[in-house]
């Protein structure tokens, strides 16, 4: 804790689910215990309901009142075929207002869930229904658009996984495993959950980190595997702002895939960095016998001693060799694995060693290769400003200006700034007009560069998720050094300091949202809107 912090508390009402007290305690037991997600496969055209409500979850053996959507951790995973619609009914049990926002899906753009965009907020009590169209393969996930900081955070989320239209679309695999990487808060001794701000989002420098980690919303997760076989992980990272490294010790890994399909080439590596809202799909071929663990390997701060240190978290345990099933009762993998890839116990290392060419990615994107070079056509600045923060915070961030962004090196001083005191902004340096003032039109059919600048003289310099609603981009550029690896994404990391070209492909009309996806800094003010016109007329 920093000299002056002590007896200092957030500007806003604390609030949890289910409230506190004696009449909380009684009303516990009428709150429904969350069960583990269940499979949709859906065909085109079906309908379904999705009810967001209170449930108790118990982890580590305490019991705690968070969210789900069907009473499931996490929500349903929906499986669908590319092209195919569907209709959701959304109803809200909770006692703030919802909404569902499709993420990374390219539908239209009146059932986007962005409220104050596309929808008015859903009232508790009330409901909303969506027709979601899947244009493109892959994997993608379902979360509010409102107080992401608390509802997503207690656990409103879920997968859709698209099938794609060819069966050989990914090499081969023996099985797959959807797996969605979050972290919770909770007190040192695991007793209770901090509180969230009611009025505000709190910890809105860093955002909010947890202490544990869950995956499928639960810790100590565990998976049996035979040796040698070929495990395809999709990864979604529904963290309000963590960032995961992750490797699985010795084990080679091969990435296949991002946010929309597959990449040109596929790679291997040693570790991917997963960001908030984030999705990669990595083949990993378990080659030694005993136990393997997936790790977030990181480089922390401590801000208080002004010191690194190495830190690893331990996110999963892989039993090699003992067992053909996953541990735990999981029936997802298992429920999936059929309709995706061929499974069995054949050996697959033959076409694992073999980096494949997408030439359907491609000849995708060679359509766009030519616009590369262009000039940039719109520029954001990402900062911070500040006001009224309490003294010992404010002459911190006077200080060097250190990143920080791999875990909360300030705990007590991010806790205590909420969105009274810091407003995360998108600045257009060109007008100088920030976050919802900026007013950007454009038409159907245009391609767009876009520079997102991270200014490292912000007062508190991180990395910052920028996630852009209806649409699909391609990184081309960090740092003015090309980008060799190119996929289609909707979401991607711009690092303290860092300079980042992407070409935007405007196919899908409407107003859509581009915001940063660590919840509190979208619960400050960091997203604009833009416009994409289904017309011919020129862009301003």
């Amino acid at each position: 804790m920093m000299p002056g912090m002590s007896g200092l508390t957030p500007s806003v009402r604390p609030f949890l689910p289910g409230g506190s007290g004696a009449a909380a305690t009684r009303d516990l037991e009428t709150i429904p215990q969350a069960r583990p997600r269940e499979v949709l496969r859906l065909d085109d055209g079906a309908k379904v309901t999705l009810e967001a409500t209170p449930v108790r979850r118990t982890i580590r053996g305490r019991t705690f009142v968070m969210y789900g959507f069907n009473r499931q951790y996490p929500g349903p995973l929906i499986q669908v075929a590319q092209g195919a619609t569907i209709t959701v009914d959304f109803r809200n049990g909770l006692d703030m207002p919802s909404a569902i926002h499709w993420h990374g899906v390219r539908l239209d753009n009146r059932f986007d869930g962005t409220p104050g965009v596309t929808q008015d907020p859903v009232a508790p009590g009330a409901s909303f229904t969506y027709r979601v169209h899947f244009k493109d393969a892959g994997l993608y996930w379902y979360h509010p658009h409102v107080r992401e900081d608390i509802q997503q955070d207690l656990g409103l989320y879920g997968n859709m996984l698209v099938d794609p239209a060819s069966r050989d679309y990914y090499g081969p695999a023996n099985r797959q495993e959807i797996w969605m990487l979050d972290d919770l808060l909770t007190t040192e001794d695991g007793r209770a959950l901090i509180p969230y701000g009611a009025e505000q989002p709190t910890h809105a420098l860093m955002g909010r980190f947890g202490n544990v980690f869950l995956v499928n919303g639960e810790p100590d997760r565990r998976l049996r595997v035979r040796r040698g076989e070929v495990v395809r992980f999709f990864f979604t990272n529904v963290s309000n702002t963590r960032l995961y490294n992750l490797s699985f010790g010795g084990a080679p890994m091969k990435v296949v895939g991002s946010d929309v399909g597959k990449f040109e080439h596929e790679a291997w590596v040693t570790s991917i960095v997963l960001a908030p809202a984030e999705r990669y799909i990595v083949d990993v071929q378990f080659t030694e016998g005993g136990v393997t663990a997936l790790t977030n390997r990181v480089q922390s701060l401590d801000h208080a001693r002004g010191n690194f240190f190495a830190e690893s978290h331990t996110l999963a345990t892989i039993d090699v060799g003992g067992g053909t099933g996953a541990a735990g009762g999981d029936a997802v993998a298992a429920a999936v694995a059929p309709a995706i890839a061929p499974g069995g116990s054949e050996d697959y290392s033959k076409s694992f060693r073999t980096l494949r060419r997408n030439v359907d990615v491609v000849a995708d994107i060679d359509r766009f290769r030519s616009q590369f070079a262009r000039a940039v056509d719109r520029t954001l600045v990402m900062t911070l400003r500040t006001r009224d923060l309490p003294a010992p915070v404010a002459g911190m961030l006077l200080g060097p200006t250190v990143p920080v962004d791999w875990n909360d090196g300030m705990p007590m001083e991010n806790w205590m700034v909420s969105g009274r005191e810091a407003a995360w902004i998108l600045r257009e340096p060109e007008t100088g007009r920030e976050n919802m003032d900026v007013t950007w039109t454009f038409a159907k059919g245009d391609v767009v560069k876009l520079r997102f600048v991270n200014d490292a003289t912000s007062p508190h310099p991180m990395s910052h998720p920028i996630h852009i609603h209806g649409q699909r981009f391609l990184v081309l550029a960090r740092n003015g050094v090309a980008n060799e690896h190119l996929v289609w994404k909707d979401t991607t990391i711009i690092a303290a300091g860092e300079t980042v070209d992407v070409l935007l492909e405007l196919s899908n009309p409407g107003r859509w949202m581009l915001h940063c996806h660590i919840a509190e800094h979208l619960g400050t003010g960091m997203m604009t809107v833009f416009e994409v016109r289904d017309s011919g007329e020129t862009a301003r």
